[in-house]
This record gives structure tokens, sequence and C-alpha cells, in this order.
């Protein structure tokens, strides 16, 4: 039986299927294929004050205590600009679709996906990433500095965004912001005390594939201080039989 080339199949609508996009086709910062990435590209240089005005916004940001003015692609993620743009390459790419937590940064002082941020949208905003907690001191963060003894990373790709969505965790659980897991008699706008199972649970957006959340766990649980529910039982090891995030679809 002789096989139809793929420009030939329709489906049952009569509609041609989309063509096959790939992750190495695909213009990450743009979201363009890349034969349209080229069009574009070239139509940009023929009318180039046509573009700038309409797709490009000047956009300042504090970041880490300074302030930067740009002029911002519309289309720009926080996190290429602060990758590529600033320089600040802490934040990691990592899926690509908010889903690991390697590019977690600070905006206003809660936790957030960069890769997930359109930039022009943030103006104004102040961004903290793993190089501006220590400040401009020599001394490092609190949390840095329990990694650091804890030995609670192995590769190190994902420990700038366990880092800065730990610090977010600690300050939301001051503020009195509860989780999925926190007793409901806690009073309201009192500080949650952060027990194991709060912090794997707070924790669980960010993943580690080196498996290092036993050690993560006690770095942040060192600078929390001791669980006021009396819980000792931290992440289990591969050994004793859990290897991820408290919630088994996490990973």
């Amino acid at each position: 039986m002789r096989r139809l080339p793929a420009e030939a199949v329709r489906d049952r609508t009569g509609c041609r299927p989309a063509p096959r996009v790939t992750r190495r086709k695909l213009d990450t910062r743009t979201g363009q294929h890349g034969t349209s990435r080229k069009v574009t590209d070239a139509m940009d240089r023929q009318h180039p004050s046509a573009v700038s005005a309409p797709h490009h916004s000047d956009t300042t940001l504090r970041v880490n205590g300074k302030p930067h003015t740009l002029t911002v692609d519309h289309r720009r993620v926080l996190l290429d600009l602060l990758r590529e743009d600033l320089g600040l390459t802490g934040a990691k790419k990592g899926c690509d679709h908010g889903q690991c937590g390697a590019c977690t940064v600070l905006v206003d002082g809660r936790r957030v996906n960069s890769c997930l941020l359109f930039a022009v949208a943030l103006d104004g905003a102040e961004v903290t990433t793993v190089e501006g907690l220590a400040g401009d001191g020599e001394e490092l963060h609190p949390v840095q500095r329990a990694f650091l003894e804890r030995d609670a990373f192995q590769c190190g790709y994902c420990t700038p965004g366990q880092i800065c969505s730990a610090v977010g965790a600690l300050a939301e659980a001051a503020a009195g912001h509860p989780s999925h897991v926190t007793d409901p008699a806690t009073p309201s706008g009192e500080p949650v005390p952060l027990g194991r199972e709060e912090i794997r649970e707070r924790l669980s957006g960010n993943l580690c594939r080196c498996g290092a959340y036993p050690r993560i766990a006690d770095a942040v649980q060192d600078v929390s201080g001791p669980a006021r529910d009396g819980s000792d039982a931290g992440w289990t090891s591969p050994a004793r039989g859990w290897t991820g995030p408290a919630r088994a679809g996490a990973i």
C-alpha cells in the first residue's frame, strides 16, 4: 500500500495537520518557528523604525538594588533579560514552561518563575536574583550559608532557584500565608510553623533531578528554626522509598 506524503494528509475536518515544531527549530525568545523567524528578521531589517516603536518599550527594573533601563521587546521574558541583557546567569533555563523552578527569582519580594513573565509588564518592579541575596557585602544570605553547611546540592543547576524559592517560602510563612498542608487551626495572619511537611509542600514546585531533597529540607529548617509541631522526619532518602517532592504529581 502506497503511503501518502505528509503534506497530502488531511484530518477529518479537511485541514492539513500543523507542521511538527521541535525545540531546536523554535525560537524560545519569540515563540516563532525557524522559517517565520527568518521572515520577521528580514522585515525588521527593511523597516527598522516601524518595528522598534510598536514592539519595544523602555522598561526600568531595579535588579539587586540597581536600576536598569532597557528597550525591551514585548515578547522578551524576564529570564532572558536577566541572563542575556544583564549577565546575571544564576537563574537557569530548565523546562521553559514554569514547571521545574530552576528560573525562580524574587519580584517585589515574592518568588516567581521568571521564564513565564514578560519583562515589559514588570516596569518599576524590584527584582532579586540569587546574585543579589547577599547584598553588596561579602556575608552570604542565611539560606545560602545553610545550603553550604548542609551540602544541599549536587550538580548545582537547580540550586539558585531552590535558594530563591526557599527565601520566598520563609517570607510567606512569616507573613502568615497558609499552604495546602497548613493546620486549619493556625490563627489567621500569624506566622505559620515550618515543620518538615510544610517545607516539603512549599518547595514542591522546585525539582532537583539529583535528588538532594533531604539536605535542602535540612537547610531550610536550619534557617526557620526548630519545627513547632515537634516533627523530625525529614524528606525520606531514596533508600527509604521516596525520591521527590511532597506531592507525587509534582515530578
